[in-house]
């Protein structure tokens, strides 16, 4: 029997996606190029950057080869087109309103913020959210193509709105990113919980441990979990996995406590919120912080229960500078596990969204073909 031969349609849209994905790593190529890397005859190279040209996706750069004199013909060098567009990069926080665009070489070619108050309101949120937004797209003049966002609260796994649940210490009600910039990204918005964009920054940091099945306990002004397993985040069924801030867990004289609660028995929250004052919390007497670590050992070993990873990643400022001490409550727990400091300390939640975002564009440019 024979196989089935595969359609010219078929043959030219793998090419031309080879094509893309070689201009993506390269930048800028000559036909001759194109074809020595991708491994294919020169005029097919040339249909193909014909083709893709034809589509508004490869553009003439308008440098040239030096040839003559006996070094061959000139060759032109393409390059993607601007049209491929950005993809935006976006974090919610406490501290305020980050946007980045994101060329598909993953440059950083605008950026833009927005400071916002304590406690957080959806309206000024919505506007700090737009105003960036824009301003990063008006700023590299090219096509916003889809945008990822970080964000300090829950998020519907369904919907990608905001929820708030008690005692959530940053935005007081609800908010919808997706439809605030529905009207400035053209193709798609994905929106998740900062803490998980923070593991999956800290799963390709290639950082010791295993990288495919960890927690990844976030503490600073807030408290937060991931769960990696096999690579992927885990988020149950409204996307709510990892919500631990009423766990119960150990507190002072050994009594059981809400994890969150704690931080109101030991006088380390702000002024007229739940949030953590972490500054105050730092600076406290040797003995808070062995009551701070023994709650969240016992946080953990629920996790361990529940979760079963390989390690526990702690991030978060306050988390990291006691880790010594979780390290040391957790050793004393009947299930231990490794727990270890997070490799990403520099805005982890904007290095899991950039990667997202490059990635997600990546993948609409080579749809391309």
């Amino acid at each position: 029997m024979e196989s089935a031969k595969p359609s010219q349609d078929l043959v030219r849209s793998l090419t031309d996606e080879h094509v893309l994905t070689a201009l993506v790593r390269h930048r800028r190529l000559t036909r001759a190029e194109l074809a020595t890397a991708i491994g294919i005859s020169k005029p097919t190279a040339g249909e193909s950057v014909r083709r893709l040209t034809e589509r508004g996706l490869v553009a003439d750069t308008g440098e040239r080869t030096p040839g003559g004199r006996g070094r061959g013909r000139v060759g032109s060098y393409y390059a993607l087109s601007p049209q491929v567009g950005v993809a935006l990069a976006v974090t919610i926080t406490p501290e305020g309103v980050i946007a980045e665009a994101l060329s598909v070489y993953g440059d950083t070619v605008a950026r833009a913020a927005r400071q916002i108050d304590r406690p957080a309101r959806p309206r000024q949120v919505s506007a700090a959210l737009q105003s960036v937004a824009a301003e990063v797209r008006d700023a590299c003049g090219r096509p916003a193509r889809l945008a990822v966002v970080g964000v300090a609260d829950p998020v519907d796994r369904a919907t990608g709105r905001l929820m708030q649940l008690p005692d959530a210490p940053f935005l007081v009600g609800e908010l919808d990113p997706a439809g605030i910039l529905a009207p400035i990204v053209g193709e798609r918005v994905v929106v998740d919980n900062d803490v998980n964009w923070a593991a999956l920054a800290e799963r390709d940091s290639g950082g010791p441990g295993p990288s495919r099945d960890f927690a990844y306990l976030y503490l600073g002004e807030g408290l937060g979990c991931a769960i990696v397993n096999d690579g992927e985040i885990r988020r149950g069924g409204a996307g709510l996995a990892g919500e631990i801030a009423h766990l119960l867990t150990v507190g002072p004289g050994g009594q059981a406590i809400r994890f969150i609660e704690l931080f109101g028995e030991l006088g380390l929250r702000r002024a007229g919120s739940t949030a953590i004052d972490v500054d105050r919390l730092l600076s406290s007497p040797d003995r808070t912080h062995e009551v701070l670590a023994a709650a969240a050992a016992g946080v953990i070993a629920a996790v361990v229960a529940l979760a079963d990873p390989l390690r526990v990643v702690i991030g978060g400022p306050w988390g990291v500078a006691l880790v010594g001490d979780i390290r040391a409550a957790v050793d004393r727990l009947p299930r231990r596990v490794p727990v270890q400091p997070a490799a990403v300390t520099g805005e982890p939640v904007m290095a899991g969204v950039r990667s997202e975002a490059l990635h997600g564009l990546r993948a609409l440019v080579t749809a391309g073909a």
